[in-house]
C-alpha cells in the first residue's frame, strides 16, 4: 500500500489537472457559442445560394455551351482528390479519431483509385495523411477560429486546378458536420463536378428568379462562388465541431478527476489509519516489553 505522503502528492496532482481541464472547458464553451452562431448565420446564405444554383442548373445546355462551364464537365472517374478537413489541435474527445476512421474507410473502400490525391486542411489531418503514406498535394493549416473567404480561396483554387487540369476526374470533401453539441458526423460530399443540389426542385420553387444580364452569365460567375461557400461553410462546421467536442471532453475529464480525488482521499484515510494503527501497536509492544510482572 502506498504511503500517505505518496497518496497526498497524487491527490494534489489530480486536483491541479482538474483545474486545468475546468479552465479549458470554460474557454471551449465560450468559443463554441461564437462558432455555433457563425455556423447558424452561414447556413441560410448557403441554402439560398444552393436554391439559386438549382434553378440555374436546370438550364438546357448543348454541347458547345457546356464547354463554357468546365466545372460541370462529367467524365469517367479514374482519379480523384479528397479534401480532408480536421482541426489543428487535439484534446477534443473522439472527433479526430472518428474523422481518421472515416478517411481510412473512404480511401480503402470508396475511392476509385488506389492512391488518390489528398488535400489536408488542418494539422491533425495532415499528420494522419503523412503517417499513412497518402499522396498529399497541398496542406492548409492555422486557419484560425474566424477564417475569412480570403483564407478559403486557396483551398478552392487547388481543388479546381486539380479538376480543370485533368489530374482528377472528381473532387470530394470530408469534414465533421455539426449537428449539435454532442453530435458531429464525419461527412463526405462531392465538390466537383458540380451537381444539382439534392433535395431541391426548381419546378416546385415559388420564387421566379430574374437573372441579369442572363442566366448563363450568372451561372458562369456563380459556380466558383458556390464552391467557395460550400468549403467555407465546412470550415465553420469544423471549428464548431472542435470546440463542442473539446468542451464535452474537458467536462468529462474534470468529472473523472473529481471522482479520482474522492477515491484517493479514501485511500489516503485508509493509509493514514493503517499508519496510526501500526504506531499504536509499536508503542504498545514497547510498553509491554518494559512491564514488570
Amino acid at each position: 500500500m502506498p504511503s500517505p505522503r505518496e497518496v497526498k502528492r497524487r491527490m494534489n496532482s489530480v486536483k491541479n489537472m482538474s483545474q486545468i481541464t475546468r479552465a479549458m472547458e470554460m474557454v471551449a464553451a465560450s468559443k463554441m457559442r461564437r462558432a455555433q452562431e457563425r455556423v447558424a448565420a452561414g447556413r441560410p446564405y448557403a441554402d439560398r445560394l444552393r436554391d439559386v444554383l438549382s434553378d440555374l442548373a436546370s438550364l438546357q445546355l448543348d454541347a458547345d455551351e457546356l464547354k463554357q462551364f468546365p466545372l460541370l464537365e462529367r467524365r469517367e472517374v479514374k482519379t480523384s482528390t479528397l479534401i480532408v478537413m480536421t482541426p489543428d489541435r487535439g484534446l477534443s474527445g473522439p472527433l479526430n479519431s472518428n474523422l481518421f476512421r472515416r478517411t481510412a474507410q473512404y480511401l480503402r473502400s470508396e475511392s476509385v483509385d488506389a492512391h488518390p490525391h489528398t488535400i489536408a486542411v488542418g494539422k491533425k489531418g495532415r499528420d494522419f495523411l503523412n503517417k499513412t503514406g497518402q499522396n498529399v498535394v497541398a496542406e492548409f493549416i492555422q486557419l484560425g477560429d474566424r477564417p475569412s473567404l480570403d483564407d478559403i480561396r486557396p483551398i478552392v483554387d487547388v481543388a479546381m486546378q486539380e479538376f480543370l487540369s485533368g489530374e482528377s476526374d472528381a473532387v470530394y470533401m470530408l469534414y465533421p458536420k455539426f449537428i449539435n453539441t454532442l453530435s458531429q458526423v464525419p461527412t463526405v460530399i462531392q465538390l466537383l463536378p458540380l451537381e444539382r443540389p439534392e433535395g431541391t426542385d426548381s419546378s416546385n420553387d415559388d420564387v421566379d428568379y430574374i437573372f441579369e444580364p442572363d442566366a448563363k452569365t450568372v451561372l458562369q460567375e456563380i459556380l466558383p462562388r458556390y464552391l467557395e461557400t460550400i468549403v467555407y461553410q465546412a470550415v465553420l462546421e469544423t471549428v464548431a465541431s472542435f470546440y463542442s467536442s473539446q468542451m464535452v471532453a474537458m467536462r468529462n475529464a474534470t468529472d473523472n478527476a473529481k471522482e479520482l480525488v474522492d477515491d484517493l482521499n479514501l485511500s489516503y484515510n485508509k493509509a493514514r489509519q493503517a499508519q496510526i494503527t501500526n504506531e499504536v501497536a509499536e508503542i504498545s509492544a514497547g510498553a509491554n516489553a518494559f512491564r514488570v510482572d
